[in-house]
Order: structure tokens, then sequence, then C-alpha cells
């Protein structure tokens, strides 16, 4: 019988993945010592951030996240608005 596919469990509570894959991770230096820090920085420290694309290749196959590939929809969502401009262009002749 073939292996059954699991997610790394360590891997599925440290990142997420979002619908159109791109992983979302937590920060760092974000456990003590905050009070030297902006204001601004702890604001945006507490927010997700996104890994990079190379990583995020490595964290999706860990987590058995094959059909998710962020580059090819940015693409497609691009060939989309190129697609739209000639005819916009168009209706206003």
């Amino acid at each position: 019988m073939p292996h059954k596919a699991k997610p790394h469990k360590g891997m599925a509570k440290r990142f997420k993945v979002t619908k159109t894959g791109k992983v979302l991770h937590r920060h760092e230096k974000n456990s003590h010592l905050r009070s030297g820090r902006t204001s601004k920085l702890k604001r945006h420290l507490g927010r997700p951030g996104v890994l990079a694309e190379g990583m995020a290749r490595n964290v999706r196959r860990y987590l058995n996240v094959v059909k998710l590939k962020p580059m090819q929809a940015e693409h497609e969502a691009r060939q989309g608005e190129t697609a739209r401009k000639p005819e916009a262009a168009g209706a206003r002749k």
C-alpha cells in the first residue's frame, strides 16, 4: 500500500497557507524586551508576514499543499487585467 500523506504537525501549527497559496508566518522579536521597540514596530510585528517564495515551496511540501501556486495565481490575474484593457478602450469609441 502507498504511504498516506500526512502534514508535518509542527509546521502546521506555525504556518498558514492562504487560498492563493501564500504562506503566512509569525514574526520574530515579539516575545520579550518589547518596551524598547516603537509602537509602529510592535504593531507590524503582531501581524502575520508573508514567507519568501523559495521557503514557502518547502513549507507547502511539508504541509501537503500541492495545488496552490501563488506565482501562477498572480500571473493569471495579470493576464486577466491585460485582456480587459483593450475591451474597455474599444467600448469608449
